[in-house]
């Protein structure tokens, strides 16, 4: 299993919303709540702040939230990526600025998933 070195970022847009991902390492639950804490504040007018994480020497700890999107549009899409990166003690955040344009469930998974994939982009070469 792989992990996070340093903070990275990515960013979808569609049809207006723009989705800002950011990685970071994390070593506990509490550590990821305070991450996601400072994004909720800094983001303040953001009217989604998803994320997902995975801890543990097996990412035996895991969990993914949607903030308010339909169930399993972001959280789940998020998971995956890090999943998919091989990742643990790891998380990302994705925070949604509504562009006035509904998605649907299907644009908004493709879109959750997209952010997490850039800001994992080069740490899975």
């Amino acid at each position: 299993m792989n992990t996070i070195a340093q903070i990275t970022e990515g960013i979808f847009k569609d049809k207006g919303s723009k989705f800002l991902a950011f990685a970071h390492h994390v070593e506990s639950v509490d550590e990821a709540k305070t991450i996601v804490a400072k994004y909720k504040k800094e983001h303040h007018k953001a009217r989604h702040v998803c994320f997902a994480y995975r801890i543990g020497e097996n990412a035996e700890v895991y969990r993914g939230c949607d903030d308010g999107e339909p169930s399993g549009t972001a959280g789940k899409p998020i998971l995956r990526q890090l999943e998919i990166a091989n990742l643990t003690n790891s998380m990302v955040v994705v925070v949604r600025y509504f562009g006035g344009t509904l998605l649907g469930t299907g644009g908004l998974v493709r879109a959750y998933r997209e952010a997490t994939a850039d800001a994992l982009k080069d740490l899975c070469k």
